[in-house]
């Protein structure tokens, strides 16, 4: 009979067990490698979640911005507004669609 391994099934590892090859948080603190973030200074602490958000206002920001980009291409291809069918009126649109989107992504 083969003598019992502390593997599991397979190549698995059962729980709790370390191939040795890396060192755990847990062994590092005994051998005194280990040293709190907090006490090196790379710890930032998380930012509170009443500081995290956005101003009432942004939110209405970002939806005009985005209206406001379609809306210019829209009205370029209908012609109504001044001058011809410019691709100035597209750039700028796209611009503006691009900034809503910008200001999205940093909605909280």
């Amino acid at each position: 009979m083969a003598p019992r391994t502390q593997r599991g099934p397979g190549r698995a590892q059962r729980k709790g067990t370390s191939s040795g090859g890396r060192t755990t948080l847990k062994s590092a603190s005994r051998i005194g490698r280990y040293t709190a973030p907090e006490q090196s200074g790379k710890y930032t602490p998380p930012v509170p979640k009443t500081v995290r958000k956005s101003p009432p206002w942004y939110g209405a920001t970002v939806l005009s911005l985005l209206i406001a980009g379609v809306l210019l291409i829209l009205l370029n291809y209908l012609t109504v507004l001044p001058g011809a069918v410019s691709a100035w009126y597209l750039v700028a649109g796209l611009v503006v669609i691009f900034a809503g989107f910008v200001m999205a992504t940093r909605y909280h």
